[in-house]
């Protein structure tokens, strides 16, 4: 069995442009700063050695992040693991018991299909799975 990749951590932000001017500040390089409208977000990437930092700004003040960050603040949001085969893996989570939050991948950035777990499955943490396009 292969061991889970990290891909990202996403951190929840009121304000992008000086979080990334803190990431700066810290040695960090933009690699790139998407709209994402299915999520109502505006996200930048921010690539370490082993995955990335995903900084996330939510757009619509409906959004699941706008909720978030209304609800608990700026910070940790999530942990992302890349997959080879989303479909298969969400089906297997499911079947071991695993609560899914998308039972059906959605279209994510730079072309992955996303999908995540709910928090009451996976000790308290929002973990996204992404098949890279």
């Amino acid at each position: 069995m292969n061991k889970p990749k990290l891909d990202h951590i996403g951190i929840a932000v009121e304000d992008l442009e000086a979080s990334i001017e803190v990431y700066r500040n810290l040695g960090f390089e933009v690699e790139s700063v998407d709209d994402v409208p299915g999520f109502g977000v505006k996200v930048a990437f921010l690539p370490m050695e082993s995955g990335s930092v995903e900084l996330v700004q939510p757009v619509a003040d409906d959004s699941a992040m706008a909720k978030f960050l209304e609800k608990k603040g700026e910070g940790i949001h999530h942990l992302c693991f890349e997959v080879y085969d989303i479909r298969a893996e969400l089906k297997r989570l499911e079947a071991a018991g695993v609560q899914l939050v998308d039972k059906v991948p959605r279209h994510g950035v730079h072309g992955t299909l996303v999908a995540f777990l709910h928090p009451k499955s996976t000790g308290g943490v929002l973990i996204e799975l992404a098949q890279k396009g």
